[in-house]
């Protein structure tokens, strides 16, 4: 079921995406449709006359970057492409399959049995709603502290408590959250969402998402069918406004740049038209939580794959570059989870799970480090954040790496805290915003809005002194590191950023000025000691051990360090890149 909202937005930008039709489905007649990319300098007039000679209809065009959505052939419509002048290449746009009940993420969430939830819950006498405060955060440069935010121990490792009685966030400094959407309906976002910069890029379709609920398949903007960017979104700036909890830039403004699937996909199309979207918007930061689908790793030209699907790969490592280097140009300063894999992304293992869609197509492809890429996270100009427990160590199902590892954050690990009795239990896990349909659909809640049985001490309900009630739950992944990151650097630019005359009413800092305080003041950590970290008596298989190599100043574990909000918003500037001092 689809949530509709009282505002339909349409995914068009000026200088992006033109000519967009929403609904989506395979053409009829034996046509596919696919996103095209031109050669590189090559103009949207030359383009457009070499995916007609190659037998294609354009349906959408992102001039940005020269990328169409177009109708071809269902057979050999890529390869007529490939080999096309003026045209760099073609991935099917949705590949042709029978659709799954939910994209098959690597590691979210901890299996938690109702049973064990609800003891959890009874044992430590944990809430599960509140009823306090007004109804909109005040505008101001500082914030206090929410009645669940003692759950929130994520907070507390990234300093925010402390960063917002300094700085708490400027509302000209916007995030954009490319994710499955955004619940602007709970209390917490509504105060910080921005309805006019908001966008919704990703229409429902229904081979992957099931029926569409409304005629144009494009849900409204302020809804989220999934869930997963909803929770992204209350991390990074979910209101200090008295009631549920607050996030880490508790004054900042929040962009939905809706680019996955409600069934947790996230296709080429939509990531890029989001990417190039926010660097026309000015929008300051881009959270991003995901991997490009269908392919764990895109690889130049894989031997365990067919020649067509080689191609593909190549046109979305391409297009996924013009993407990032576009909106980086523009001033968007941009993170991505490092993945939830167990793996060093500088030493991958092989990928059994590509291609994830359709179902049942994956197979074993070993991965050379030097011509396969997991994107947009090993892309250019992003910065990969780690995961981490509660104890500071890594994660177990977090990626790491010397390669890719800028920061480290709090992403929860349910496992944390072996031997104490906090070992397997929820709040390990970051506990965050959600709709409150998702919840009702996954049982934790029910129709009357209550938590059940089965949601005890996993979601809680919080309402505001006039009625308005919001939703939380617990989850862990990288993708609950990564808006930690985000709302630092909210922080920084709502610090350092400058008033930009091509965006009125906005505060703007270059990418390069932003990275560089996040890295400068992060919190050095060092490897463990041995470096080694096994967590096998956590029971994990040897599989997970990692390596952790590297110095106090910069390891694979944690990057330059855990990002730190108060260090960003008090300490002087510091602007030189850490490498520039060896």
């Amino acid at each position: 079921m689809r949530l509709v909202g009282a505002v339909a937005t349409a995914a068009t930008a000026a200088g992006a995406l033109v000519g967009a039709a929403p609904q989506l489905a395979a053409a009829a007649g034996g046509s596919t449709e696919y996103t095209v990319l031109a050669a590189e300098g090559v103009s949207d007039a030359t383009a457009l006359a070499a995916i007609a000679q190659a037998g294609g209809t354009v349906v959408a065009s992102n001039t940005d970057i020269g990328l169409y959505r177009v109708l071809g052939a269902a057979d050999g419509f890529v390869a007529r492409v490939d080999a096309t002048p003026g045209l760099f290449g073609a991935a099917h746009r949705v590949p042709i399959g029978t659709a799954p009940q939910v994209k098959p993420m690597l590691v979210e969430q901890e299996a938690i049995d109702a049973a064990q939830a609800g003891a959890q819950a009874a044992a430590s006498g944990t809430p599960t709603a509140t009823t306090v405060g007004p109804t909109a955060a005040e505008v101001t440069s500082t914030a206090g502290m929410d009645p669940m935010d003692n759950l929130l121990w994520g907070l507390t490792m990234v300093k925010s408590d402390l960063a917002r009685q300094v700085n708490a966030g400027d509302r000209r400094v916007s995030v954009g959250v490319i994710d499955t959407g955004l619940d602007a309906s709970n209390p917490d976002l509504a105060p910080n969402f921005s309805w006019e910069l908001s966008r919704n890029f990703a229409p429902d379709i229904p081979l992957v998402d099931g029926a569409c609920e409304v005629a144009s398949c494009l849900d409204p903007v302020g809804t989220d069918d999934g869930g997963h960017g909803t929770h992204t979104s209350g991390t990074i700036g979910a209101a200090a406004n008295g009631s549920g909890i607050s996030g880490v830039a508790p004054n900042v403004t929040l962009v939905e740049l809706k680019g996955g699937q409600d069934s947790g996909f996230f296709f080429l199309d939509p990531v890029v038209n989001a990417l190039t979207y926010a660097g026309n918007a000015g929008i300051d930061v881009v959270n991003m939580s995901f991997f490009v689908d269908p392919w764990l790793y895109n690889c130049v030209a894989n031997p365990a794959d067919t020649p067509e699907q080689q191609a593909e790969q190549r046109t979305i490592i391409a297009a996924m570059t013009r993407a990032l280097t576009f909106a980086h140009d523009k001033g968007v300063t941009m993170f991505n989870s490092l993945g939830n894999n167990h793996e060093d992304k500088g030493n991958p293992r092989t990928d059994t799970t590509s291609p994830d869609f359709p179902p049942g197509t994956a197979h074993p492809r070993p991965i050379d480090n030097a011509t396969c890429l997991d994107l947009p996270v090993e892309g250019p100009f992003v910065i990969g954040v780690s995961a981490l427990g509660p104890s500071t160590t890594k994660a177990d199902y977090s990626d790491y790496g010397v390669e890719q590892t800028s920061v480290s954050a709090p992403g929860g690990w349910f496992r944390d805290g072996f031997g104490t009795p906090t070992f397997r239990t929820n709040g390990n896990q970051i506990l965050s915003t959600y709709p409150r349909k998702v919840l009702q659909q996954s049982g934790l809640v029910d129709a009357a809005g209550n938590i059940t049985p089965a949601g005890m001490g996993l979601a809680f309900k919080a309402c505001t002194a006039s009625g308005a009630c919001g939703y939380y739950v617990y989850l862990q992944g990288t993708s609950m590191a990564a808006p930690h990151a985000s709302g630092v650097a909210a922080l920084i630019v709502s610090r350092f950023g400058k008033n930009d005359p091509a965006h009125q009413g906005t505060l703007r800092l270059e990418p390069w000025k932003t990275e560089a305080v996040l890295l400068n003041t992060a919190a050095e950590h060092a490897c463990p000691d041995p470096p080694l970290q096994s967590y096998v008596r956590e029971g994990r298989s040897t599989e997970f051990n990692a390596l952790c190599v590297g110095t106090p100043e910069f390891n694979g574990f944690y990057g330059f360090g855990i990002v730190d909000a108060y260090a960003a918003v008090t300490e002087p500037p510091a602007f030189g890149h850490p490498n520039d001092n060896g």
